[in-house]
């Protein structure tokens, strides 16, 4: 067992409110610059709807990520072989292309035509659009981060047919659920997502895409990164941009300076709907490859959490001691929150984890509202009798079978458990604070203890800010990181400066080729 660190996110959606704060105060920190203009590292999408670039969930189309190898014991890359990915290495041809960002590029307006101009008794004057990069106005505007901004043009005949995310419903549900009567909408906040087993990694031809040892950040070298873009098609979130100014790729960096101050991300510290929690995690290295390997993906939800590793586990602790790991790092594991979201309450699930990529960013799945007025013969709970306000899983607005193909792989089970726990939570709460009575026969039924319930309930509703992240930090020096080692097993193998290697490898074993 290989004990690695990882800092672990969750988000709930049940509390975004897509006001884009976290947007601008990561667009306004990182990417606030030529060549980065159409980069959002942090940007929240309408559901349903094509997202940005459009349509990135359609791996059939961009092939990133990962797929099941029937006769290895490691999943293999979704874009091409190694061999092939050498033969193309100038052209490739599932590179989302300019027109999934933006129509024509990215586009400012003409706001000097405001003062320039000179103003008519007619008509006031007007700021065109201009695309940045041409400079080119009048631009025709066909497509943008947020075309589908709060269910606009998500109807049948716009962008809400082309979501992934209906594939497993019937045409003619498709076509009802996107009529104006019978519509849905939810916010889907995104950032890069970290990954155990991240394909961009496994996709870069330089080996410039690693994975920090310290914290399991996933970055890019920018001396060494080449341009080749392998890991924006080979990421299936396209959270890596090409910057078309300096020839190198980019991504979210999870704000690690601040990380290592002891502050969270810059998007997590504006969020307003303080949706945004942040925490470290134990893994075991050992089974990464396995479980991203599984054949029913349906059951990547539970394998996933089952190599997080107890920080309470008394033989969990000693290995990690003996692997290295400070007492710091331990206790905050022991106070993660997303510890407790993702493993012991299981109300977290990761974002398409038939990727393969073992996300370490994981969603709680939003609820219905609760009713405005309770009806004689309905509103109970699937498992409980007797009346209540709450809604049944059936009255859910959002279908059931939409978040399980986002949030679990289409496995309907583990969306259920996780709406349900929280559907028993506000139930028995609402007992205790309206009707002045105990009753944990509620939890019971969805497998939670009154304690459980009371930490869930201060962690998703009162939270403070040290309550919602907790970030380990360490001296320097306690730590094995030397130089030469900082690549750890996505860059390097774990040699001496003079015994580098000609040929590295990713940490689930692939051949990351020669480098330069």
């Amino acid at each position: 067992m290989r004990i690695k660190q990882q800092m672990g996110i969750v988000f709930n959606l049940d509390k975004c409110l897509g006001c884009q704060t976290c947007t601008i105060a990561c667009k306004n920190v990182w990417t606030n610059r030529e060549g980065a203009e159409y980069m959002f590292w942090n940007n929240v999408e309408t559901k349903p709807g094509a997202g940005y670039p459009k349509q990135w969930e359609n791996q059939e189309k961009y092939r990133g990520g990962w797929k099941q190898d029937p006769e290895g014991d490691t999943p293999k890359l979704n874009q091409a072989s190694r061999f092939w990915e050498m033969i193309s290495l100038f052209y490739n041809p599932v590179l989302p292309q300019m027109d999934a960002y933006y129509g024509k590029g990215p586009f400012t307006f003409t706001y000097e035509d405001l003062h320039s101009e000179q103003p008519t008794k007619y008509s006031q004057p007007v700021a065109r659009p201009k695309s940045q990069i041409t400079g080119e106005e009048d631009i025709e505007l066909t497509y943008g981060v947020n075309w589908e901004d709060n269910g606009a043009g998500t109807h049948e005949e716009g962008t809400g047919s082309l979501d992934y995310n209906f594939s497993d419903m019937t045409p003619a549900a498709r076509q009802a659920l996107l009529k104006f009567e019978q519509s849905f909408m939810m916010y889907l906040p995104r950032i890069c997502n970290h990954c155990l087993n991240p394909g961009c990694v496994g996709s870069c031809p330089s080996g410039a895409n690693y994975k920090r040892e310290e914290d399991g950040v996933v970055l890019i070298d920018q001396d060494r990164c080449r341009g080749w873009r392998y890991c924006v098609s080979g990421c299936p979130y396209k959270k890596t941009y090409y910057n078309w100014r300096t020839g190198k790729s980019e991504k979210c960096i999870l704000c690690f300076p601040r990380l290592e101050t002891g502050q969270p991300p810059m998007c997590f510290q504006a969020c307003v709907g303080r949706i945004r929690y942040l925490g470290p995690l134990l893994y075991d290295l050992d089974r990464v490859a396995e479980v991203a390997n599984t054949k029913d993906e349906k059951a990547l939800v539970a394998r996933h959490r089952e190599i997080i590793l107890d920080p309470f586990d008394p033989e969990v602790i000693a290995e990690a001691k003996r692997q290295g790991i400070s007492d710091n790092w331990l206790d905050a594991c022991r106070r993660s929150p997303v510890y407790k979201m993702v493993k012991e309450w299981e109300i977290a699930l990761p974002l398409h984890p038939e990727f393969r990529t073992l996300p370490s960013l994981f969603y709680i799945p939003p609820e219905s509202p609760v009713q405005t007025a309770k009806p004689n013969d309905r509103g109970t709970l699937d498992m409980v009798d007797g009346g209540s306000v709450l809604p049944d899983l059936k009255e859910f607005r959002i279908p059931i079978e939409y978040l399980a193909r986002l949030l679990a792989a289409g496995n309907i089970q583990e969306v259920e458990k996780a709406l349900l726990r929280q559907l028993a939570l506000r139930e028995f709460r609402r007992q205790e604070r309206v009707e002045g009575r105990t009753d944990d026969s509620i939890l019971k039924a969805v497998g939670l203890t009154v304690e459980q319930a009371r930490h869930m309930h201060r962690l998703l509703a009162l939270a403070h800010f040290h309550e919602r992240f907790v970030i380990a930090t360490s001296r320097t020096e306690d730590t094995d990181n030397t130089p030469y080692l900082e690549r750890g097993f996505t860059g390097y193998d774990l040699l001496a400066p003079e015994q580098s290697p000609k040929r590295r490898t990713s940490f689930h074993g692939n051949k990351m080729g020669v480098g330069s």
